[in-house]
C-alpha cells in the first residue's frame, strides 16, 4: 500500500486485466493524429512519456470510425487495415515504456459536430456550433455507422490496444441519438426513450459479441449535459444500466455538451466540482466508474475515491503538465509537481483551432520528438534577468541541463505577472506554479538573488557565458489628455490594491487584462473556483436534484460588488474576441451577469475633474467616473537589453521584454524553455 496516496495507487481487478493503479490519463485530440505518419511517431512519444511517467490507463484522442464522422478536416478517420501499423507504433511505445500500463483508443463519431461536407446525425438539426446542417441518416446509415464502430473496434485489438472507449457524450453522435432536441425521428431509432437508446445499446452489443470478453470496453456517458433540454436522471441511469447489462466494463462519466454555457473545465471550476455527480451513479451499477473535471492533483484524487465518487479518476490535461505526476505522487514528491492550471490556452484552445496542442506550463507536451533537455557537455555560467514566466521557465530548464544559473529579480517575489493572475477570482490556479519554480529553483541549484536590481556595469563586468535578458513587460500609457489625473489608475495598481477603487468605474482596454480588472473589482464573497456550492449557484447547477441537464429552470444567483462598472474599447467588434476559445465565453458571461456595461467603438477624448470624456460612434458623451483603470496593453521592457547589445556577446532576450503581444506567459515560457534546451 502507498503510503501517501493509498487509494490513488490501489490496483483495480477486472478480472481479465489489472490496472496497475486508478489513475487514468483521460482522452484528449492532440492535433498529432492529423499529421500522417510523422504524427503516430509524435504519439509513440508522446503517449510513452506517460506510461513512462507512471500513468496506469491511458485514453488515446478521438478516432473517428468513418469518413463522415472526423472532428477535424485533415485528420484520418481509422476506416482500413492498412492504418494498423501506425497504431502499433503508439501501442509498442506504451508497452516498451511500462508493460504494465494499458492503454485504449476513442472512438469518436463527431455526428452533427464533424468538420465535412458528408457530417451526419439522426435528425438534420444544425448544433448551435457548427456551420452545417446534418444529413438525417437513413436506416441504412445508421446499421453502416455501428457497422463501423464495430470494425474499429476489431482493428484496435489488433493493433494492440486494450480496449476502447465509446463517447456517448458531448455533442457528438452517439449523444445526439438520446436527446429529443436532437433526435426527432418517429421509427424504431426515435421517439420514446427506448428507442432513442437503441443505438449506443447496439454498438456495445455488437461490439462485445466481435471481439470477446478479454477486451476492454468504456463508455463514456452524459450524466449531465447542463442543459435545460438535456437527459432527467432517470433517463441517465436507465440508459446506464443497459450499457452495463451488455457487457461494458467500466463507466466513465462526462459533462456538459460542447454548446452548453456552463464552464467545467477552466480554472474557473472548482477542484472535482462533477465527481459528486458520478458518485451517485455509481449508487446504480456494479461495474467501475470514471470520474474527470478538475483533478489536478493527487490528493484531489485521493478524496474523491475516499469519498467513494469513483473508482478511477482521470487526469488530461493534468498529465500534458507534468509527464511523472504519477510517479512524483507516488514518491510523495507533490510540491515537485507541474500543475495544470486549466487555463485552456495551448490545449483545448489549440485543439479547437486546429492547431497541435501542448501546454502553457510545459511547452514538451506533444513536442517530446524535437523540444529536449538534454545534460550539456558544457557547462556555462549564465545570469538571467527576471524572474517572470520567461526568466523562470528559462532558469530551471538549464539549470537541469547542467548550468550554472542566477536569476536576479528587481523585486522581492518570483512570479511576474503571475502574482497578479493569482489574485484574479477564478485564477487562484497561479499559485500552484509559482510554488513549482519555487521548488525546482532549489532543486536544479539556481542563485536566487530578490530585490535586485541587476545594473549594465554589474552584468558587463562579469564574464557571463551567457546573459539572457527576461524583463517582461510594463503598462502602456495611451495619449490621452489627463491621462495623470487622480482618477486614473493603472492595472497594476488596481490588482495590487495600491490606491482605492471607486464607486463609478471606466475600464480603458477590453483585451484580457481589462476582463480580469473587471472580475476583480466586481467581485463580491467566496471565489466560485474554490467553493463547489458557490460556483452551482452562479451558473446555476443544480447537483442535488438533477433537474434535466442538471440546470433546467434553475436560474444563476451571482453575489456583485456594488459598482458599476463600463469596459470600454475601441474596437466596433464585440467585446472578448481575443480570449481563449474555450474560456472566454465565461468571463463574458460572468461579467454580464454581474451587471458590466461593455462598450465598442469608443475614441477617447479626454479625462478631468468631471469624468471620462468619449466619442462613442461619434457621438459625445461623458461618463460620470470617479476612477479609470488603464488596461490598453503593454510595452516591452528592454532598456537593459540594448544597453547590453554593445557590451555583451552572447546576449539573449525572451518573453515579454522580446515581444509585448498582450500577457502572453504560453509564448514566454515556450521561448524560454526552448533557448535552455538550445544552449
Amino acid at each position: 500500500m502507498n503510503k501517501y496516496f493509498p487509494k490513488l495507487f490501489t490496483p483495480l481487478d477486472l478480472g481479465f486485466m489489472t490496472l496497475k493503479n486508478r489513475i487514468l490519463m483521460g482522452s484528449m485530440h492532440t492535433g498529432l493524429e492529423e499529421k500522417g505518419a510523422d504524427g503516430y511517431k509524435r504519439m509513440a512519444a508522446y503517449f510513452a512519456e506517460r506510461a513512462k511517467g507512471g500513468v496506469g490507463l491511458i485514453i488515446t484522442g478521438g478516432n473517428s470510425p468513418s469518413k463522415e464522422g472526423i472532428v477535424g478536416p485533415h485528420e484520418e478517420a481509422f476506416t482500413s487495415e492498412a492504418q494498423i501499423p501506425l497504431h502499433k507504433q503508439v501501442t509498442d511505445a506504451v508497452k516498451a515504456a511500462d508493460k504494465d500500463c494499458k492503454i485504449c483508443l476513442q472512438i469518436l463519431h463527431a455526428g452533427p459536430l464533424a468538420k465535412t461536407e458528408t457530417l451526419m446525425a439522426p435528425s438534420a438539426i444544425k448544433s448551435p456550433i457548427s456551420r452545417l446542417i446534418p444529413h438525417e441518416m437513413t436506416d441504412a446509415d445508421i446499421e453502416r455507422t455501428i457497422s463501423d464502430y464495430i470494425r474499429c473496434a476489431k482493428m484496435a485489438k489488433e493493433a494492440r490496444y486494450d480496449g476502447v472507449e465509446i463517447i456517448g457524450s458531448a455533442g457528438y453522435l452517439v449523444s445526439t441519438f438520446l436527446l429529443e432536441k436532437t433526435n426527432q425521428r418517429t421509427d424504431k431509432w426515435g421517439g420514446s426513450y427506448e428507442n432513442r437508446m437503441r443505438f449506443p445499446i447496439e454498438i456495445v452489443k455488437r461490439m462485445r459479441a466481435a471481439v470477446g470478453e478479454n477486451f476492454l470496453l468504456i463508455f463514456r456517458i452524459a450524466a449531465m449535459e447542463l442543459m435545460d433540454k438535456g437527459s432527467s436522471w432517470e433517463e441517465v441511469v436507465t440508459l446506464a444500466k443497459a450499457i452495463e447489462a451488455e457487457g461494458i466494463n467500466i463507466m466513465s462519466t462526462h459533462f456538459v455538451w460542447h454548446q452548453a454555457q456552463v464552464p467545467t473545465i477552466s480554472t474557473r471550476v472548482p477542484r472535482a466540482a462533477f465527481t459528486q455527480v458520478t458518485g451517485r451513479l455509481k449508487k446504480e451499477l456494479a461495474i467501475p466508474l470514471i470520474t474527470s473535471n478538475r483533478i489536478n492533483m493527487p490528493a484531489v484524487g485521493e478524496e474523491v475515491l475516499e469519498k467513494g465518487h469513483a473508482d478511477i479518476v482521470s487526469m488530461g490535461r493534468p498529465m500534458l503538465a507534468d509527464p511523472e505526476l504519477a510517479n512524483k505522487s507516488k514518491a510523495g514528491k507533490v510540491e515537485e509537481i507541474n500543475t495544470c492550471i486549466a487555463c485552456n490556452q495551448a490545449c483545448l484552445d489549440h485543439a479547437f483551432w486546429g492547431k497541435t496542442v501542448s501546454c502553457l506550463v510545459n511547452p514538451r507536451a506533444c513536442h517530446e520528438t524535437e523540444l529536449n533537455y538534454v545534460p550539456t557537455e558544457n557547462p556555462k555560467q549564465i545570469a538571467v534577468v527576471g524572474a517572470g514566466p520567461a526568466g523562470l521557465a528559462f532558469s530551471i530548464t538549464a539549470a537541469e541541463r547542467g548550468h550554472q544559473v542566477t536569476l536576479f529579480e528587481a523585486s522581492g517575489e518570483i512570479g511576474g505577472h503571475f502574482n497578479m493572475a493569482k489574485r484574479i477570482p477564478g485564477k487562484e490556479e497561479f499559485h500552484e506554479t509559482i510554488r513549482y519554480y519555487k521548488v525546482m529553483l532549489k532543486k536544479h541549484g539556481v542563485q536566487v538573488k530578490l530585490n535586485h536590481r541587476v545594473s549594465t556595469k554589474e552584468l558587463a563586468e562579469k564574464k557571463w557565458d551567457e546573459v539572457v535578458i527576461a524583463t517582461g513587460i510594463k503598462p502602456r500609457v495611451p495619449a490621452i489628455e489627463g491621462i495623470d489625473h487622480p482618477k486614473v489608475l493603472s492595472y497594476e495598481e488596481a490588482i495590487y490594491e495600491q490606491k482605492p477603487v471607486g464607486k463609478k468605474v471606466a475600464i480603458i482596454g477590453a483585451g484580457g487584462i481589462g476582463f480580469d480588472v473587471a472580475e476583480l473589482i466586481m467581485h463580491k464573497g467566496k471565489s466560485a473556483a474554490l467553493d463547489i456550492e458557490v460556483f452551482a449557484k452562479e451558473w446555476g447547477i443544480d447537483f442535488k436534484n438533477h433537474p434535466r441537464g442538471g440546470v433546467a429552470g434553475i436560474e444563476p444567483i451571482i453575489a456583485t460588488a456594488d459598482r458599476e462598472v463600463y469596459l470600454l474599447q475601441r474596437k466596433t467588434t464585440r467585446h472578448g474576441r481575443s480570449l481563449g476559445k474555450t474560456t472566454g465565453w465565461t468571463h463574458k458571461i460572468s461579467l454580464l451577469r454581474k451587471g458590466v456595461k461593455m462598450i465598442g467603438g469608443v475614441q477617447y477624448e479626454k479625462i478631468d475633474d468631471k469624468g471620462l470624456h468619449v466619442r462613442i460612434n461619434d457621438t459625445a458623451e461623458l461618463l460620470d467616473v470617479d476612477t479609470i483603470i488603464i488596461c490598453a496593453g503593454q510595452v516591452s521592457k528592454r532598456t537593459l537589453y540594448d544597453d547590453l547589445q554593445a557590451e555583451i556577446k552572447n546576449l539573449h532576450i525572451i518573453g515579454g521584454a522580446e515581444v509585448a503581444m498582450e500577457i502572453d506567459a504560453k509564448l514566454a515560457i515556450d521561448r524560454g524553455c526552448r533557448l535552455a534546451a538550445e544552449l
